[in-house]
């Protein structure tokens, strides 16, 4: 725009610039945005509280089936992964991932196969939408019984 003319009665004018080569428009605006972040708590810890073998009878000893009983803090998980890798944790053997439904208290068994007797790293990752947690141990399994 221009300033006042030197005529009270003249009020402001508007004239076209033509900063822009490309014959395209610029469009300047003032004022105030908003926008509103939601914080989430997210699943804060996940322990390993126990591992249990599982007694199988000798028609069923293909594998060795060990379960792990694991807790955890904030939010509750709906989604559980493993890995199991070798014992330095480095190279993974076997991921396995499944939907859970945990209701009320995060407290939950997972039960996986061993395909023969050996020392693993096992890595336990809970998630939701908008977090995980892992927890590792390692695990000796020697042919039907773990410790």
């Amino acid at each position: 725009t221009t300033g006042p003319s030197s005529d009270p009665d003249s009020s402001p004018t508007a004239e076209p610039v033509e900063d822009n080569p490309d014959g395209g428009c610029h469009i300047y605006r003032n004022g105030y945005y908003g926008s509103s972040i939601d914080v989430v708590e997210g699943i804060l810890e996940v322990n390993i509280i126990q591992m249990t073998s599982i007694q199988m009878t000798e028609s069923q000893a293909e594998n060795s089936l060990v379960d792990f009983v694991v807790t955890c803090q904030g939010s509750l998980p709906t989604d559980v992964c493993t890995v199991v890798s070798d014992p330095t944790c480095q190279v993974s053997k076997s991921a396995v991932c499944d939907p859970i439904v945990v209701t009320d208290e995060c407290l939950l068994t997972i039960r996986r196969a061993f395909e023969e007797p050996g020392t693993y790293c096992i890595n336990i990752t809970l998630g939701d939408d908008t977090s995980q947690a892992l927890a590792s141990a390692l695990i000796s399994v020697n042919g039907g019984e773990s410790t």
